[in-house]
């Protein structure tokens, strides 16, 4: 159900009461255990990324192995880049329950220079390889590589926007129980994405830097 169809009422302690056009019950945790049930649908799909990767990931066709093309330099500061922006997203998380909307939206804009920080490096990374002639295209493991953790980038990317968005929200509306409760959603997709690439920096990089 839409926000735009859903009224609140508030109980007596004032905790909000949804109910729809029709003046059924809307359960205010509804939306959250939704979301639940989609990152759980996500991990589904890194999982098979994952399993692909790790059959194909020493399929080098004589090409290059990770061994000669990862920079782990490179790809800590990019991993640093993705926990810092996890951190201060939960900043903003504490902002939000404090009620201080500027501190929200200024933590809010930190964490998405750090997400774009992230993307750039990423594509700096693909660039490069590609550059050296290590496309998805030279070997099934560049092919797994390139779907792995392009698969991750295009969720960042998408997590990107979905901050500004939110952000843009945030500005018109205030610290409503609806941007809240967006807000809530959205620090449960960052942290995802978060523990997603620590698996994609052991499993891929450190791993793949092995004789």
């Amino acid at each position: 159900m839409s926000d735009a169809h859903a009224i609140a009422t508030h109980t007596a302690d004032g905790r909000p009461v949804f109910f729809d056009a029709q003046g059924k019950h809307h359960p205010q945790n509804g939306t959250l255990l939704g979301f639940w049930l989609y990152l759980m649908s996500d991990c589904l799909v890194f999982a098979c990324l994952f399993a692909v990767y790790g059959v194909l990931g020493r399929s080098y066709a004589a090409g290059p192995s990770g061994a000669d093309l990862f920079d782990l330099q490179l790809v800590a500061i990019n991993t640093s880049m993705l926990l810092l922006s996890s951190i201060t997203y939960g900043f903003a998380m504490i902002s939000m329950k404090r009620r201080k909307l500027a501190a929200v939206q200024g933590w809010l804009a930190i964490t998405g220079v750090f997400g774009l920080a992230f993307i750039g490096l990423e594509l700096y990374e693909f660039a490069h390889l590609i550059h050296e002639g290590a496309g998805p295209q030279r070997s099934a493991f560049l092919s797994s590589f390139f779907a792995l953790v392009g698969t991750h980038g295009l969720h960042v990317t998408f997590g990107i926007v979905w901050l500004v968005t939110l952000m843009a929200q945030l500005g018109k509306h205030g610290l409503t129980v609806e941007n809240r409760r967006r807000l809530m959603c959205l620090s449960m997709f960052w942290h995802f994405l978060d523990v997603v690439w620590i698996g994609v920096f052991t499993f891929v990089y450190l791993m793949g830097v092995l004789p």
